[in-house]
């Protein structure tokens, strides 16, 4: 436990055990917040069982990837830990790019 606790201080840049603590505090409660905002939002919208999958699919990537992005940056903004938020988005936000764009 102690080799993997390791291994990820040194993938994210991280000195202390509490700063990583702090990053997966992050990471759970972006997660919660955005499965909330989901829930609400698809509430209004009147997304249920009985919508086909395809509509809850797009509503899915409107509305939840976007919040999940923007909660974990304030998340990290307020938590202190903003500048590992703004690069770890920026990363993932380049693969996803990657995935849609050619290279040539």
């Amino acid at each position: 436990m102690e080799e993997f606790i390791e291994k990820m201080k040194k993938r994210w840049g991280v000195e202390s055990f509490g700063g990583l603590l702090l990053i997966l505090f992050i990471f759970s409660i972006t997660g919660m917040t955005a499965l909330y905002v989901r829930k609400v939002v698809f509430g209004w919208l009147g997304i249920n069982a009985e919508t086909p999958l395809w509509i809850e699919l797009i509503a899915w990537v409107l509305v939840v990837f976007p919040s999940y992005q923007l909660l974990f940056l304030v998340y990290g903004f307020v938590l202190g830990q903003f500048e590992f938020v703004w690069n770890f988005e920026k990363k993932n936000l380049r693969r996803i790019k990657n995935l849609f764009v050619r290279k040539r």
